[in-house]
């Protein structure tokens, strides 16, 4: 089932790289996140979700790209 997202991958885009640019401005990730995400109207949580799954698609963090989850997600759902 997907989920539909009332935020464009443009607005997500544009999140994220607002994050990156003033990361060194706060003491933490999270304080970044939390200072931005009222400005584009998405709770903190959705934010970092979004920053974590750009750092794994870029290499900079563990995990599954985009690309591999929806490669597994095509082949489960042929699966079932």
């Amino acid at each position: 089932m997907n989920k539909t997202s009332k935020f464009s991958p443009e607005v997500r885009e544009r999140a994220v790289r607002m994050v990156q640019e003033h990361r060194g401005e706060y003491p933490s990730l999270w304080a970044a996140v939390e200072s931005i995400a009222p400005k584009i109207g998405c709770v903190p949580q959705t934010l970092l979700e979004w920053v974590k799954r750009q750092e794994v698609d870029a290499g900079q963090r563990e995990g599954l790209t985009s690309g591999e989850r929806e490669r597994l997600r095509g082949s489960f759902s042929t699966a079932c």
